[in-house]
């Protein structure tokens, strides 16, 4: 039967509004509409007390081209009525037009709502809200879902006692306690500050997404290097290992698929122009730039820079586990020691995770005495094997 449409309704005025947000903010109308007729309902069951709360089934309609609304409820058809919320009787249901209508037939029933203006425009509101919500929310985590492990700049807006907030624009992003650089005096979170972050991830908080950015992340280095060095975004030039302590020290390995390009020159670049302008970035991080080299030697060599190395042994076995372990003896000349160790051991633990070995660096002096120990050892055994032979 056709529907008797609720008097002071909006008409257009909530299909141009929805088709004009839907445009605007790219949001799917349909779904908009949608989620106006359902804040409708909620609303109405809200305003409306008494026994329509006892109302088992209300829903909305709004006609996608004037805008008219229509509330109803459904009510089962009964032949005595018990539960005047939810049913009606047979002939009340035939005065309403429904004359085909059987006992146990659901048939909706128009409720004539006072301020059905004033309510139909609150529930729009809260919809196309929510929906404006959702959809940005929505385009924030598909956008930086696919950043993830990217450099993207933003201002720092806030910081409290363990995150840092920034803007990134669309987006409010969150620099957790791990993601900050903590031991470095140069490494300042003022709002207002522009820097520049890796994308880790999205979360969910309070409901929204939140970008998670990292200025501790290894990665963070060679993206820097490839917005600095065009032979590195144009390939030429690889990075082929990071090993970082953030605010402190990083070891960079690069190798130049062109002979006729230096890699390690490239990266520097003139009078150290490139690296300093990552160093800058980085709050004044010191940055070292060795050649990558095939032969592990001759890596674990120039990972030790600046210390000069005398000779490098390297051992590669596979352990009860299956696992492949990598050991390397260094040989230093004894005033180099220092140098190759590095402050608290820092110089050779960042050459041991930028080459994937362990290191155990020995003084020339200290290699010279155990190998004499080793060779009065090996005479002595031959002495006594040869007195018992005797």
């Amino acid at each position: 039967m056709p529907r008797k449409k609720n008097e002071e309704e909006p008409k257009d005025t909530i299909v141009s509004l929805v088709k004009l947000l839907a445009e605007e903010r790219d949001i799917n109308e349909e779904e908009v509409f949608q989620a106006i007729e359902s804040g409708l309902v909620a609303a109405y069951r809200r305003e409306f007390g008494g026994n329509k709360q006892d109302i088992k089934s209300v829903n909305a309609e709004i006609d996608r081209e004037t805008g008219e609304i229509y509330v109803y409820k459904l009510a089962e058809v009964v032949d005595d009525v018990i539960d005047e919320a939810n049913e009606i009787s047979i002939e009340a249901a035939k005065e309403l037009g429904y004359e085909d209508v059987e006992v146990g037939d659901e048939i909706e029933i128009g409720i004539d709502v006072e301020d059905l203006g004033r309510l139909a425009a609150g529930a729009a509101k809260n919809a196309i809200n929510q929906k404006l919500r959702d959809a940005e929310s929505l385009k924030i985590e598909k956008e930086f879902s696919g950043k993830i492990g990217e450099i993207t700049s933003g201002t720092i807006v806030r910081k409290d006692a363990r995150n840092v907030y920034v803007n990134i624009g669309r987006a409010e992003a969150i620099v957790k306690h791990d993601g900050q650089i903590r031991n470095n005096r140069n490494e300042h979170y003022d709002q207002d500050r522009i820097m520049k972050f890796l994308v880790m991830g999205v979360e969910e908080a309070n409901g929204r997404p939140s970008v998670v950015l990292s200025r501790t992340d290894a990665r963070l280095v060679t993206k820097l290097f490839e917005l600095e060095v065009p032979e590195i975004k144009a390939g030429d030039v690889i990075i082929r290992s990071v090993a970082r302590e953030a605010g402190s020290r990083t070891k960079v390995a690069v190798y130049s698929k062109d002979p006729d390009i230096d890699a390690k020159g490239s990266c520097v670049g003139q009078r150290g122009q490139r690296v300093q302008q990552i160093m800058n970035e980085l709050a004044e991080e010191k940055i070292d730039i060795v050649d990558w080299k095939e032969d592990p030697a001759l890596f674990i060599s120039e990972a030790l820079q600046p210390a000069k190395v005398s000779r490098v042994d390297t051992e590669i076995t596979t352990n009860e586990n299956g696992e492949v372990e990598r050991y390397a003896k260094v040989i230093v000349p004894d005033q180099q020691f220092s140098l190759a160790i590095g402050k608290s051991g820092q110089n050779v633990r960042l050459a041991a995770r930028l080459t994937g070995f362990k290191i155990d660096i020995k003084k020339e002096s200290d290699e010279s005495v155990e190998a004499s120990k080793a060779l009065i050892d090996d005479f002595k055994v031959v002495d006594d094997e040869a007195g018992k032979e005797e």
